[in-house]
């Protein structure tokens, strides 16, 4: 996965034109797919009105104990985080991973709202399939998914039982004010604001639980913005903490990790 530092650096030396579109330095789409060895799953094709969506569907053996509905970070696709849903599976869970526009299979280009646009369609497609209709739904979304995980949680609060986040961004426009140089802040709060941000779509999830999963030693998306999330949640919610790489919880410590997503949906 590109760091965001790279990201950030690529944003500064472009961002003197005011009126350009900044969604494209957010997003790092990769077609290929990584092996999978040894896990199974049902592939799907959600068409839109002008793309093709692709994801997987991963399903334990049995009855699921409930759905997981995973949006992915800015780079790869759904294939390079199967480490982090397969625990999930291994325990029980059954995982819709859906790749972005752009990413895997998908096709068409991601910018902020058009993700936030497919991100509805995809969950209606999921609610209404039978293998997941009466089964309790976990929204959860993994660095740059976290703002569009916690939107659809936002959006869908009847339908969602618990929202999980890891190495989560406060907002886009967060994630860049806190590498800028200040003499950079009025241009980028003025020119780089997000259509919606975690921060402030979870003060809307008054009823709904709450895992926020952060890195103590996260370089890439720093654990700042998963304590203003945290912070700004009201209502039931968690913040663990683990040491080791981004979005790394499960490889640290799975056991814990699934056991406080089960303590969600019980």
């Amino acid at each position: 996965m590109k760091s965001f530092s790279l990201l950030l650096l690529v944003t500064f030396l472009t961002i003197s034109f005011a009126n350009a579109q900044f969604d494209d330095k957010f997003y790092f789409p990769v077609k290929a797919w990584k092996p999978m060895e040894g896990i199974a799953f049902e592939e799907v094709s959600i068409k839109t009105d002008t793309v093709t969506l692709n994801g997987i569907f991963l399903k334990p053996t049995g009855k699921p104990k409930a759905t997981v509905l995973f949006f992915h970070g800015a780079g790869g696709n759904v294939s390079t985080y199967t480490f982090m849903t397969k625990p999930l599976v291994d325990r029980g869970f059954q995982v819709f991973m859906i790749d972005f526009r752009g990413y895997g299979k998908s096709t068409g280009k991601p910018t902020h709202i058009n993700v936030a646009q497919d991100g509805q369609v995809v969950f209606d497609y999921l609610i209404n399939r039978k293998d997941v209709k009466n089964t309790k739904l976990i929204v959860f979304g993994a660095s740059l998914g976290s703002q569009i995980a916690t939107k659809i949680a936002k959006d869908n609060q009847s339908k969602v039982n618990a929202l999980v986040l890891e190495g989560s961004l406060s907002s886009f426009t967060d994630i860049a004010l806190l590498y800028a140089p200040e003499e950079q802040h009025a241009v980028i709060k003025q020119y780089l604001v997000s259509p919606y941000a975690a921060k402030e779509d979870v003060k809307a999830l008054t009823n709904m639980p709450k895992l926020i999963v952060h890195s103590k030693e996260d370089k890439e998306a720093p654990i700042v913005g998963s304590e203003i999330i945290y912070n700004n949640a009201v209502g039931q919610k968690e913040f663990w903490t683990f040491e080791g790489q981004h979005l790394g919880g499960m490889k640290a410590d799975a056991n814990t990790y699934i056991t406080k997503i089960e303590a969600l949906v019980k």
